[in-house]
Parts: C-alpha cells; structure tokens; sequence
C-alpha cells in the first residue's frame, strides 16, 4: 500500500464535483495520507464569468440533472440567492487560493474545507466566488479542530496575498500538465498510481458513495500485487 497515490482533479464551483462529494469524504477518510488534491481551474480567473439569466438556467438544468443521477441536494436557497443573486460571478479561483491557503495552515483541512464550501453554496445559498463567504468558512471549519483562523484575515490574503495567487496558479498549471499527459479533460475523476501503474477511476465510481469507490481502488491494488 505504500507505493499507492491517488489524485482527485476537481473544481470548487463543478456540480458533478459536487456529486462525487460522499465519495470524496469516504476517500479522505480511508486514506488520509495517500490522497493530493488536483484543482483544474476549469471555472477560474479567463474561465470565469457573469452569472448571466442564460448561464443561470443551464446550471440550473444540469444541477437538476445532477440531483436526479445521484441524490446530491440543489437548494432552493442556492437557486434563489447564487443563481439568481444580483451582480455575482461564476468564478472558482477565490475558491481554489482559498484552498491552496488552508492547506498551508493545516492540510488535513483542505478536504473539509471543500466540502463545507460547496455545502455553503448548493445547500446554504451563499455566493462561493466571494472572499468573505470563503472567510467565514475557513473560520468555521478550522475552530471545530481546535485551529484557530481569522475569517477576516484569510479573505484578505485570497484578494490580496501575490504569492498565493502564484502558488495557486502554479498548482492548477501542474494539474492541466498532468490532465494533458493522460489525454482527459473533464472532471472529476481519479488517477490510482500504484507501482508506477496508473488507472482512471471516473462516473459511476465516483457517484455512487464512498463503498463503491473505495472497492473500486482496493480490486487495482490486489491486481497488482
């Protein structure tokens, strides 16, 4: 089992992401140690845009298509207060330097931090592309493991911190390396590496809870022992 890694390529505001959310918690859970998360920067910065009436109702459509396919929840606060809010963007990179941040204050954070903000977002209603939001997150999720973060201060490093945003991009340049290497574009899915051995993990294995998934991983390493 030492020799296993497994990459999860993903982005904060991607509603399938958001889908294969139990899957994740189960993966991070079973192997803390061996998991690196792997932000694409599908929705960041030149990939970013306003949330527009047209843009709205076809998240909407294939939200509501996500819920059906996998019984993840899209609220109605989500849809009044983020799709339908005044003057908001649909931008993950505040979200992803959020996550780069909390990462380097505590790793073992940056999972939990995904999951409360896309829980914020689809389930809350709160706006995931503004720093505040992801502020108050980072402060909520880090005081219930006894860590202390100023939601004030860590929205002011996602805006203004340089070195972040170079760390950041530097972490999803990496990532679109690697996704070009394996020829795949969408997310998410999962790279298992073992023994130098690589294998994509994606679709039903991801949607279908953490018991299928976890399986999924465990049958490729017995096939290559």
């Amino acid at each position: 089992m030492n020799a296993l890694k497994l990459y999860y390529f993903f982005d904060p505001l991607c509603g399938w992401c958001y889908a294969s959310a139990p899957a994740l918690t189960g993966l991070a859970e079973a192997f803390p140690d061996t998991l690196t998360l792997m932000p694409s920067g599908l929705f960041a910065e030149e990939n970013s845009r306003d949330i527009s009436p047209e843009w709205a109702a076809y998240a909407w459509r294939n939200d509501q298509r996500i819920e059906q396919i996998t019984g993840q929840q899209f609220s109605t606060a989500y849809y009044n207060h983020v799709l339908h809010g005044d003057h908001l963007r649909f931008d993950s990179g505040p979200a992803t330097r959020a996550m780069t941040l909390i990462r380097t204050i505590a790793p073992a954070l940056e999972h939990a931090f995904l999951n409360a903000a896309q829980q914020a977002r689809y389930i809350q209603g709160l706006d995931t592309a503004n720093p505040q939001v992801l502020g108050l997150v980072a402060e909520t999720i880090a005081a219930k493991k006894g860590i202390e973060i100023a939601a004030g201060q860590f929205s002011a490093q996602i805006v203004n911190d340089q070195q972040l945003a170079k760390t950041t991009k530097e972490r999803i340049t990496l990532t679109q390396q690697l996704m070009q290497r394996l020829n795949i574009s969408g997310v998410p899915l999962l790279l298992v590496s073992i023994n130098g051995q690589e294998f994509i993990l994606h679709g039903a294995d991801l949607y279908s809870g953490p018991n299928k998934l976890i399986n999924s991983i465990q049958q490729i390493v017995s096939s290559q022992k």
